[in-house]
């Protein structure tokens, strides 16, 4: 796509959600995460690339010792539909044995991407599991039964951007929360 081609799709979108109140929801998350997990030295766990913004916007409100590690699994690849093939770029480096996880994604959408990643975090020996995501999808797409531990907003059945989730890979930067226009699907 052209950067033309991207303004013009930002341009039509519509803005479900604030930066003020994205930044909003995040203090509430960092809250409900500290009072569950903030003793227990846990490993925060970004799945790149959409988690990269909640994490680091997370782990900054986390005042407690903890690890920060990542690992790159996909179904989407920069497009507007996911597989069911889940595609791993990169695991974590960490050790996961006998330690608090706390798996940090951008959306739970159709939830076979944070299944299967929570399930190999168990693989691994961990001790226990959470799953903090920023927007938790109406559950009418849900190919999985999985929910997160922790949710910033809920949406309906928008396709977004912003705040790390994309749109054939860009607009992550964008501050806020915004439904892609119905004519660019």
């Amino acid at each position: 796509m052209t950067p033309q081609q991207i303004s013009e799709v930002s341009r039509r979108a519509h803005c479900l959600y604030s930066e003020a109140a994205v930044e909003r929801a995040l203090d509430n998350m960092a809250a409900a995460i500290s009072a569950k997990i903030g003793a227990s030295n846990p490993i925060v766990l970004c799945i790149m690339n959409g988690g990269l913004i909640t994490t680091g916007k997370l782990a900054t409100r986390l005042d407690f010792p903890l690890q920060l590690d990542y690992l790159h699994a996909t179904r989407y690849r920069d497009q507007t539909n996911g597989s069911d093939e889940l595609r791993w770029e990169a695991y974590p480096k960490l050790n996961l044995s006998n330690r608090v996880v706390l798996v940090v994604d951008d959306i739970l959408d159709q939830g076979l991407t944070l299944e299967r990643v929570l399930s190999y975090c168990r693989a691994q020996g961990a001790e226990a599991v959470y799953a903090a995501v920023l927007i938790n999808k109406a559950p009418a797409r849900k190919l999985s039964p999985v929910v997160a531990d922790f949710v910033g907003l809920e949406i309906g059945d928008d396709y977004v951007f912003g705040y790390g989730m994309d749109y054939k890979g860009y607009l992550r930067n964008a501050a806020g929360i915004f439904a892609v226009a119905k004519l660019d699907l």
